[in-house]
Order: C-alpha cells, then sequence, then structure tokens
C-alpha cells in the first residue's frame, strides 16, 4: 500500500505561485497514471491535471496553459506548479496514483486564491 501526502497549499493573491508537492510512501516508477484533483465546496470532485504513461499529459481546460504537473520518480514526488492563479482555483487539492490498477489518494491540501 502507498501513502501519499500532499504539501505546498496556502494562501495566495490572484496573479501569484504556488507549487503543490505529493511524495509518496514507497517506489512511483512503475505508476500506470499520476494524477491531480480537486474538489471546491459544493462541487465534485474535478480532474486537474494528469500524466499518462505513454500518452500526452492532460489538463483540464480552465488550468492549460497556467498548470504544470510533473513527476520525479527517483524522490517519489508528484508536483503542480500553478501559475497566474484565479479565485475559481480555490480549492482543495488532492494527488492520485494509480499503482498496479489500483488507485491512491493523498488527504489533500487547501488552496484558497484572494482576489
Amino acid at each position: 500500500q502507498v501513502q501519499l501526502v500532499e504539501s505546498g497549499g496556502g494562501l495566495v493573491q490572484a496573479g501569484g505561485s504556488l507549487r503543490l508537492s505529493c511524495v509518496a510512501s514507497g517506489s512511483i516508477f512503475s505508476a500506470s497514471a499520476v494524477s491531480w484533483y480537486r474538489q471546491a465546496p459544493g462541487n465534485e470532485r474535478e480532474l486537474v491535471a494528469r500524466i499518462i504513461r505513454f500518452q500526452p499529459t492532460k489538463y483540464a481546460d480552465s488550468v492549460n496553459g497556467r498548470f504544470t504537473i510533473s513527476r520525479d520518480n527517483a524522490k517519489n514526488t508528484v508536483y503542480l506548479q500553478m501559475d497566474s492563479l484565479k479565485p475559481e482555483d480555490t480549492a482543495v487539492y488532492y494527488c492520485n496514483v494509480v499503482l498496479y490498477g489500483l488507485g491512491y489518494w493523498g488527504q489533500g491540501t487547501q488552496v484558497t486564491v484572494s482576489s
């Protein structure tokens, strides 16, 4: 079983940047997919960005061009660089890793963007 711990959230003004990190307790080298999701109050959890092995990286239309997902297998870490943040990006952000067909979630990190 893999445990995921997100960090890097916080309060930022519109137009600012944050970098989220998701550290796995074990190797993610064999992960078939690593993703970031977010959930705002009253909304369903939505996909923000995903890296799928041997496929193009996928971004939600609302963040395309502003957010960048990356993975560092040597550090067992997945990152989400968020630039040009908007108030509508306010949400709890969750990391997800799919490893040997099983999906794992972190506890989430709050991102709040003030106008």
